[in-house]
């Protein structure tokens, strides 16, 4: 079972969250994404994929020393995204050491440079504040462990082309996760990019 295979924090806060049984989906994605490989997970709205993505994330972070720089980037589509997965993070790390926060169009600039400049483990950006930012040296990926785009079928085609596909250029060793309800052309034509050696977990 996944969730007995986990570190014994993150399993004492599924077992006060009441999971108690790993969906098909996680049982599929969890081993996979822990390994370490490079994963496209694919499933249905419902399959338990926000939750795969939070527990590999947590699962990861504390297996890593923590430092000023973030060591976890997740995209999403727009602010209400980010807020919403910011909401459920919350639900996980209330009890631990980990801090996070949100990059979105609609902040100060110099106030997200600031933030992450004192120290967050977590980002989760909308793809082209991120970017605006790196350019403008106002985040260190440099100790980045985990890079993540959830519900890749929403973005639209720019973010991959002009915004997503230009961080991994510089970055050092990363896993990369790529969460999608379907497994289209323009997801899978990450292989042909940053997404080369990876393994495609699916469910419908």
């Amino acid at each position: 079972m996944p969730f007995k295979k986990l570190t014994t924090p993150l399993q004492d806060v599924l077992e006060h969250l009441n999971f108690e049984t790993a969906t098909p989906f996680q049982q599929k994605a969890i081993p996979k994404i822990k390994s370490g490989a490079n994963v496209f997970a694919i499933g249905p709205d419902g399959c338990g994929k926000t939750t795969t993505l939070i527990i590999n994330t947590i699962q990861t972070l504390s297996k890593t020393p923590s430092g000023d720089n973030p060591r976890a980037l997740i995209f999403v589509k727009d602010k209400a995204a980010a807020l919403e997965l910011e909401e459920a993070f919350n639900t996980f790390i209330a009890q631990m050491e980990l801090s996070i926060f949100c990059v979105y169009d609609e902040q100060n600039r110099a106030k997200q440079r600031d933030t992450i400049y004192y120290g967050v483990d977590i980002v989760i950006a909308t793809p082209k504040r991120l970017l605006l930012l790196y350019h403008l040296n106002g985040i260190n990926l440099n100790d980045l462990k985990l890079m993540i785009i959830e519900d890749a079928h929403l973005l639209p085609k720019q973010n991959f082309a002009a915004d997503i596909l230009r961080i991994p250029e510089s970055l050092n060793k990363c896993q990369y996760l790529v969460f999608s309800n379907e497994y289209t052309d323009r997801i899978a034509g990450l292989k042909d990019s940053y997404m080369e050696h990876s393994t495609v977990v699916e469910v419908s």
